[in-house]
């Protein structure tokens, strides 16, 4: 047999990196397509089966399993846990038994006290005559095109295992998150801006860029993080503009660095490598886009007052933009710590942060609707658990007016992409401790997310280490009663 030509290296090639280039590594070579896709609506594809590769250009545009109503998704992440019965799920027998013991065999994180009544009025909206809470009033007025699962659970009570289960489909290991799924299984429809954006005020939230991870996907599939704390386009995207150089002449520098690139990955199967030449030319695209797609003064003033003021007015409105220019999958979180996360004095706090984002929730609702979006729109609120109906009580025994972390039972809603609006799903008992009636995981969860995206969440795999994972595991059910 004769021996393999020799690597720029002068060392000839192993067994192992031969059989590398010709099995496995068939999927990373080729990478003149990706190179040079500077264009829009990339010609779809089919989605990803059973651990298929995805080829030399996996941005490009898929089609799903099957139809699927939803074409993209825009993720509101409340940061430290919202108080379901606060907000979502009104709860009167607290109202009874206020100031007294009720009866609970739950673990709580934390020592709580006697039931602890919401101090926000509940009213029916809509025609459906679904309660929400007075600090989501303009979030109400769409209630009929939303549908609450008030019967959500999780695992534990900490908020480090819960973001990650919520965001990643596992409390513990390394796993892509959602949106690098969807990512995966249907590309972008634009190639000059991130499929999968992450936008944070202020920096990282706890597990920081982990929430967005790629995990064994390639690394074209983790999320991109955006400070929206800043305004302008510069601060929003570092070194957005080359100031040292021209467009032409940048152009030249990264077709020679791709040439250097493409030299040195010759007998190398290293994904990373190709995740760092396709940053370099996702980067050089943006320049032509970002820019225009992040600046929000290009709206209308009426559209603006719409959305409000605020960072996550802003950041909001972005995300619409953002959008209907092709991206994929858009997570908004509400700050970079815990802001949900009220043990104490939470009459005030949990007003003040509804009122930071109740009137851009609803604005986007209106937005996407006189836009025709809304139908193909997929639009996800929660945080990562809920709170206790009973009160937590401080280190010298006295209640702190708070709530403490709650696991069992809590509310998320979806919204538009194929949602049954005007729809209240499952149920916690009686004083909103626990998932009663139709308990859902965040695997069911995640498998109705991709079954409106058009995936069936058992085919939507990726080989790594030897077998096929998945976004949902081993686990996960469609909700059918909520898809329309």
């Amino acid at each position: 047999m004769m021996m393999p030509p020799s690597q720029p290296t002068g060392f000839p090639m192993s067994r192992r990196e031969w059989l590398a280039r010709s099995g496995m590594g068939m999927g990373l070579l080729g990478l003149a397509g990706v190179m040079h896709d500077s264009g829009h609506l990339l010609a779809a594809g089919p989605a990803p089966m059973a651990g298929a590769p995805i080829g030399n250009r996996p941005l490009a545009a898929r089609k799903p399993h099957f139809p699927g109503k939803a074409k993209r998704v825009i993720h509101f992440f409340l940061n430290g846990g919202p108080s379901h019965v606060d907000t979502f799920d009104p709860k009167p027998m607290l109202q009874k038994y206020a100031g007294k013991a009720v009866p609970n065999t739950l673990r709580t994180e934390r020592k709580t006290g006697a039931a602890f009544p919401s101090p926000f009025k509940f009213q029916k909206y809509g025609q459906s005559g679904i309660e929400v809470s007075e600090i989501f009033a303009k979030t109400a007025q769409h209630i009929d095109d939303i549908a609450v699962i008030r019967s959500m659970k999780v695992q534990v009570p900490n908020h480090e295992p819960s973001l990650m289960l919520m965001n990643c489909g596992d409390s513990v290991q390394a796993r892509p998150s959602v949106g690098a799924w969807v990512l995966y299984g249907l590309g972008t429809e634009n190639q000059n801006l991130p499929g999968f954006i992450a936008m944070c005020p202020g920096g990282h939230p706890i597990k920081g860029t982990e929430n967005w991870q790629n995990g064994f996907l390639p690394g074209a599939f983790q999320g991109t993080f955006i400070d929206s704390k800043h305004e302008t386009i510069n601060r929003l995207i570092e070194n957005i503009s080359p100031k040292h150089t021209t467009i032409p002449a940048q152009r030249q520098q990264l077709d020679l660095l791709s040439r250097f690139n493409q030299t040195h990955r010759q007998g190398r199967t290293d994904p990373r490598l190709d995740a760092r030449i396709q940053s370099f030319e996702l980067a050089f695209r943006m320049q032509t886009e970002a820019a225009d797609a992040f600046d929000i003064n290009q709206e209308p003033q009426k559209v603006r007052e719409m959305y409000g003021n605020g960072v996550h007015a802003r950041q909001t409105l972005i995300a619409r933009r953002l959008l209907e220019r092709g991206v994929r999958y858009v997570q908004l979180w509400h700050g970079a710590g815990q802001p949900w996360d009220n043990h104490a004095g939470i009459e005030g706090a949990h007003r003040n942060l509804a009122r930071e984002i109740d009137q851009p929730i609803a604005a986007l609702l209106t937005d996407l609707k006189q836009r025709g979006m809304l139908e193909d729109t997929l639009v996800v609120w929660g945080g990562e658990f809920g709170r206790t109906p009973t009160v937590e009580l401080g280190g010298d025994g006295k209640a702190q007016l708070g709530r403490d972390h709650n696991p069992y039972g809590f509310t998320v809603w979806m919204a538009g992409g194929g949602i049954k609006g005007g729809t209240v799903y499952g149920a916690t008992d009686e004083f909103g401790f626990a998932a009663a009636e139709n308990p859902v995981s965040v695997h069911d969860l995640h498998a109705t997310m991709l079954h409106l995206l058009g995936f069936d969440h058992e085919q939507l795999t990726y080989r790594y280490a030897g077998r096929d994972f998945r976004l949902t595991d081993v686990h996960g059910v469609v909700i059918d009663d909520i898809v329309a």
